[in-house]
């Protein structure tokens, strides 16, 4: 197995009809290490897709350098570098059964003479006769060896001479993870391989993907859209925006303490609100006129920052319902969402007609219309600078 270096990486794509170049990655710095599973998110056009691209092979880097392991690939053949690719729509091959299309790697990755061809599709085409009438081929036993384990465990072997047409989505999508997984290579490349299924198959496809490269130990890089995918499966989210690089870490650091606003509001949701404010007095926020405390970390560096205005944010469920005082926020819900084990409130607050969200029980009786009161955790406060970066206790 090996790791990934990505080391001030760019890919510039000419503009079309005469135009300005199309930057996608700019100056990209990188490090997945030996056996990570790295989520990469980000909005569409973000360049997630054309980075596997560049792993992969499939596009080159306009400057800049990749390695797997100590071995710089940014030259190499993409069928040189080791790499094994699933893709959202399957790619599998409709003439071949999943016999075949999971070994399909396995008998390209080295070059064969004319006889060793031939005799490999004279062992293919007796494996139906009776065992003392079928051709032998050390190669061909040792890659059926391998389909078998793969099968077994992607729960395939019953489904081994089926054609593609005759298998559902998550079937299909199982084969296509295999004939990855077949080839045992250093790094595994996922481009959103779960978009295509039904929720409920996407739960327990979910599973078996973090299943199978715990077991493998596989260096993995997955590209994808869904929150919850980001949020569970990955040791670690690099999150992209316009081609850089916004922030990397565990998903509950880059939940708990994002970079930027923009990290903020993608990770999550509902996302991050914001508000303005005013730092006011003793580490005190001050909303539209009216005063919010604050405690935790950021209370040193609020104490040095009175009368600046900075962009505050709290989580949905960090936003609770509580009794009508002064000291509380006033807001009118404008729409509820019930989700089974919770809600979801839009509300507007009274202090400068600010709108969020807030998550709440169930249980509890709301609809649109209602006044409420919200009290804010004074420890889940996250503050941005004008520019949108992140101000961390120092």
């Amino acid at each position: 197995m090996a790791g990934v270096r990505f080391e001030d990486l760019s890919k510039t794509y000419p503009g079309r009809g005469g135009g300005d170049p199309v930057e996608v990655i700019r100056q990209l710095d990188l490090t997945i290490e030996d056996g990570e599973f790295l989520v990469l998110v980000g909005p569409s056009g973000c360049g997630k897709s054309t980075l596997l691209r560049l792993l992969s092979g499939l596009d080159t880097p306009t400057s800049g350098e990749i390695s797997i392991g100590n071995r710089p690939v940014s030259e190499v053949r993409p069928a040189r570098r080791n790499v094994a690719m699933v893709f959202q729509s399957y790619a599998l091959y409709p003439h071949l059964s999943v016999r075949d299309n999971l070994s399909f790697g396995l008998r390209r990755s080295q070059a064969r003479t004319v006889v060793q061809k031939v005799q490999d599709q004279g062992v293919r085409a007796t494996r139906w006769l009776p065992r003392g009438m079928r051709l032998r081929s050390v190669r061909e036993e040792r890659i059926e060896a391998r389909v078998a384990t793969v099968a077994k465990a992607l729960e395939l072997s019953e489904l081994l001479d089926r054609w593609p047409k005759e298998l559902s989505g998550g079937q299909k999508q199982r084969v296509a993870l295999g004939r990855a997984m077949a080839r045992n290579p250093e790094v595994f490349l996922m481009d959103e391989p779960l978009s295509n299924l039904d929720a409920k198959l996407r739960t327990s496809t979910r599973q078996r993907i973090v299943d199978l490269q715990r077991e493998l130990g596989t260096t993995t890089v997955y590209v994808t859209h869904d929150q919850v995918e980001a949020m569970t499966m990955g040791h670690r989210i690099a999150v992209l925006n316009q081609g850089r690089l916004q922030q990397i870490g565990t998903p509950m650091e880059l939940y708990k303490w994002p970079s930027n606003i923009f990290v903020a509001q993608f990770i999550g949701s509902p996302s991050m609100c914001m508000l303005p404010v005013t730092v006011g007095a003793n580490a005190t926020l001050n909303l539209s006129g009216k005063r919010v405390e604050v405690s935790g970390e950021l209370v040193e560096e609020l104490l040095k920052r009175e009368g600046q205005q900075l962009t505050a944010g709290l989580r949905p469920e960090q936003w609770h319902l509580a009794p009508k005082t002064n000291r509380n926020l006033k807001a009118d819900i404008e729409h509820c969402e019930r989700l089974g084990n919770e809600q979801i409130l839009t509300c507007r607050l009274r202090e400068g007609s600010h709108l969020i969200q807030v998550r709440s029980s169930p249980e509890i009786e709301l609809r649109a219309g209602d006044e409420i009161s919200l009290e804010p955790d004074p420890e889940g406060w996250r503050l941005f600078e004008n520019d949108g970066e992140a101000i961390k206790n120092k």
